[in-house]
């Protein structure tokens, strides 16, 4: 094969060469544009779902009894308040305006929790009823920070990760406190309210029927 040859050879396989490298790199573009808008979609949920939570965990602490649970609610409604704030933030490094999308797991789980303090009486089994519904609230937000978390993480959003993981350790601190408040005493509670209530030992509004 002579030099001639060899050349046009050698200039054939660099441009094979320059069009795979071409294609590889606008698949990986392709790729973290796809992955940014489904980050982008999350993240529209959460900011709705947190701005609603800033609405009705009032609700939640109004209707709650126990001390230590209106405190952990109140608590939590705070550092709701600053997640908010954090989502923003992060619409702010992508260079976007804030914008919240209805998300249908959370308005659902919200349904949940208006019912089950609609629908039992004031007291140890309310309370016990808000710290279930308020706990899968937290277990659905523990999930999605997650998720936003590792998508933050492969589109290299350094500051964005931050932020998300801020926010989901609070999530799993709430969660834990509600699970403490739960095993200490709205349980137990409420079960003896149940087993006296099934005794005939109490009323309908859960008074003892041999008080004075």
């Amino acid at each position: 094969m002579n030099l001639g040859a060899v050349n046009n050879l050698c200039i054939v396989n660099y441009n094979i060469n320059l069009k795979i490298i071409n294609m590889t790199s606008y698949k990986k573009n392709e790729y973290s544009e796809r992955l940014k808008k489904l980050f982008v979609d999350e993240l529209k949920d959460i900011y709705w779902a947190e701005k609603t939570m800033v609405k009705s965990i009032p609700k939640m602490s109004k209707k709650a009894t126990d001390e230590n649970l209106v405190e952990a609610l109140e608590k939590h409604l705070s550092e709701t308040e600053g997640q908010v704030k954090r989502i923003e933030d992060i619409f702010q490094i992508l260079s976007m305006k804030p914008q919240a999308k209805k998300c249908p797991a959370m308005a659902g789980l919200v349904e949940e929790a208006g019912e089950i303090m609609t629908e039992t009486e004031e007291g140890v089994i309310r309370d016990a009823g808000i710290i279930s519904a308020a706990q899968k609230i937290e277990h659905y937000e523990i999930a999605s920070y997650g998720t936003l978390i590792a998508f933050a993480n492969k589109l290299n959003l350094t500051k964005a990760k931050d932020l998300l993981q801020a926010t989901l350790d609070e999530e799993k601190h709430a969660d834990s406190t509600l699970t403490d408040i739960a095993e200490s005493s709205m349980n137990e509670e409420a079960m003896a309210e149940m087993e006296m209530s099934h005794n005939g030992q109490v009323d309908s509004k859960g008074r003892s029927k041999y008080s004075l």
